[in-house]
């Protein structure tokens, strides 16, 4: 793997760190091979983190899901697909958080509550969404999915996650976030 940006080989970089640069790498131990199993597999799960916060944060900073695609060589329906309405466990991250449970009756109460307070929804699951936490408030509505999803964003809508046979929309207010307090009791 090759570093897209002209730099050397970033396979061969982390390799090296990984087995320390180890002289005798060639006479490694069943030991030494299971620590490095493992030390590669929390590699792994280190840069699908990071990976999965940068698109998010590059989402909430109005980065198109098509751009993105470009950037990692996937299609916009796949970035979309992988990073965007994905229902993970959840992540100890103060920064994104679970809205639920909801239903179908109430959820667009707690979404505009949750706007105005500066979270967006970035993905669905059963009876929940996934939110995340930016610097503005934003506008959420659910639409039924009639047509292809390109169509509804307009006049600064998104998509925001899908759920069929729904589409949330989110829209970014460009206003400051309230204080949860004067949200809850507006």
């Amino acid at each position: 793997m090759t570093d897209q940006r002209g730099g050397a080989d970033l396979q061969e970089q982390i390799g090296a760190l990984i087995l320390g640069d180890y002289e005798g790498a060639g006479n490694l131990t069943e030991a030494d091979h299971l620590a490095l199993v493992a030390r590669t597999g929390a590699a792994e799960q280190a840069s699908q983190q990071l990976q999965r916060r940068a698109v998010a944060a590059a989402r909430s900073a109005g980065v198109s899901w098509a751009a993105l695609g470009r950037e990692l060589g996937m299609t916009r329906q796949a970035v979309q697909q992988r990073f965007g309405g994905r229902a993970e466990e959840d992540v100890p991250d103060s920064q994104e958080r679970w809205l639920g449970p909801v239903t179908a009756f109430d959820e667009m109460g707690e979404l505009d509550l949750a706007g105005r307070m500066g979270w967006r929804t970035v993905g669905v699951d059963w009876l929940r969404h996934r939110m995340l936490r930016t610097n503005t408030q934003w506008e959420h509505r659910r639409v039924l999915w009639t047509r292809p999803s390109h169509l509804y964003e307009a006049e600064g809508w998104e998509v925001g996650c899908r759920a069929f046979p729904w589409l949330y929309l989110v829209r970014n207010l460009h206003r400051a976030p309230e204080p949860a307090a004067a949200a809850e009791s507006a």
